[in-house]
């Protein structure tokens, strides 16, 4: 499963993007108006309505997703308060309002996942959410609906469902520097037969993602095709300083040679990795181990590929002593990819093709998921 389209396939919406448009972002469901029916798939592949949860005494619908970095400040919050107010007949229940297709691959810096229906079901399973997940992205009419603000967006509902409080979950995204807890007041004051003191509260978080403005990410596209592409001869001296690493950065280098099959087949997902990353502390560096009368073909096919990033041609005169400077666990077969952090320890390795998912979880978990 490839989690994000090929830049290729990407730079093709340019003439065949959506003329799918809303006039405006919708609006927030008032206060005291009654649920609007859905009918959305789970991440079990259950298909899910409000009758669903009808022997439930209060309804909270969440609106949240994969990729935003304070839905993710979020998850463990969502799942903390389903696991103390289930027993109090309270039903929580997650929607993920966005189209993929109008994601960009800078917005995805914080995440591994985009916001897809699959990528929905490798979220749900790795965090143990202990709540419903459904999928909103392929026609959004329940987010039109109910008009979440941003993600996470949360919407209580009472045993008529009408809608008593909608807003943020708490007063701070931050982990553990909350002080007021929106959503439990409320839910506490319904569940004590008392009006919601506060029914209404401002959200922070990103933009719902919606299928009119996939322009966005085909102006992506078409930005990447204006950055210059470079390759620069290397020798060991000037690898020895990019292994090194005194950027500060985390840094990504790959090895590999345009004969060498699966580093071609491979070298799309890593320079979209790059283009999740590179706004943070992020760094991406290919050497080419292409002899260097091949240096044409080599940049040629480094723009291709819209490859920014830096690029070296080593050659390949001096491998044995490349792999050995390289890592001792490198056994000399290409591709090659390391991850190497600020202070010059590999704490990611990978010998032959690597797995989109697996990398960017590993460079994720190291850059950080939330906004510091």
């Amino acid at each position: 499963m490839k989690p994000f389209k090929n830049i290729v396939f990407l730079l093709a919406l340019v003439a065949a993007s959506t003329s799918m448009a809303f006039a405006d972002d919708p609006k927030p469901l008032p206060i005291g108006v009654k649920a609007p029916d859905f009918s959305l798939k789970g991440v079990d592949d259950k298909t899910y309505t409000l009758a669903s949860f009808k022997d439930a005494r209060l309804l909270v619908i969440i609106f949240t997703c994969n990729h935003c970095p304070t839905a993710q400040a979020y998850e463990d919050r969502i799942i903390e308060f389903t696991a103390a107010y289930k027993p109090k007949d309270v039903q929580v229940v997650a929607i993920s309002p966005n189209s993929d297709a109008a994601i960009r691959l800078d917005e995805l810096g914080y995440t591994d996942l985009s916001d897809s229906f699959e990528e929905m079901k490798i979220r749900h399973k790795e965090k143990g959410y202990n709540f419903p997940y459904l999928y909103d992205g392929e026609d959004q009419q329940a987010s039109v609906q109910y008009g979440p603000a941003t993600t996470p967006h949360a919407f209580v509902f009472d045993e008529e469902r009408i809608l008593r409080y909608a807003g943020r979950i708490d007063d701070d995204e931050h982990i553990g520097r909350a002080k007021t807890f929106d959503l439990r007041n409320a839910v506490d004051e319904l569940l004590a037969e008392k009006p919601v003191t506060t029914a209404t509260t401002r959200t922070f978080g990103c933009s719902v993602k919606w299928k009119s403005k996939t322009d966005w990410k085909t102006r992506e596209a078409e930005e990447w095709k204006k950055e210059p592409v470079t390759l620069v001869a290397a020798n060991m001296d000037t690898l020895k300083a990019v292994l090194q690493n005194n950027s500060g950065k985390y840094r990504l280098i790959n090895f590999w040679a345009t004969w060498c099959g699966p580093c071609v087949a491979e070298f799309s997902a890593l320079v979209e990795t790059d283009k999740m990353y590179r706004h943070r502390d992020f760094d991406f560096v290919t050497v080419s181990l292409d002899a260097k009368k091949s240096a044409d073909k080599v940049h040629t096919f480094l723009r291709q590929k819209y490859a920014s990033n830096r690029n070296f041609l080593f050659g390949d005169e001096n491998k044995y002593d490349l792999i050995e400077a390289v890592d001792e666990e490198w056994q000399g077969a290409l591709p090659y990819t390391i991850l190497v952090s600020p202070e010059g320890e590999i704490v990611y390795r990978q010998a032959g093709i690597i797995e989109p998912l697996a990398l960017r979880k590993a460079i994720v978990e190291q850059l950080g998921r939330y906004y510091p």
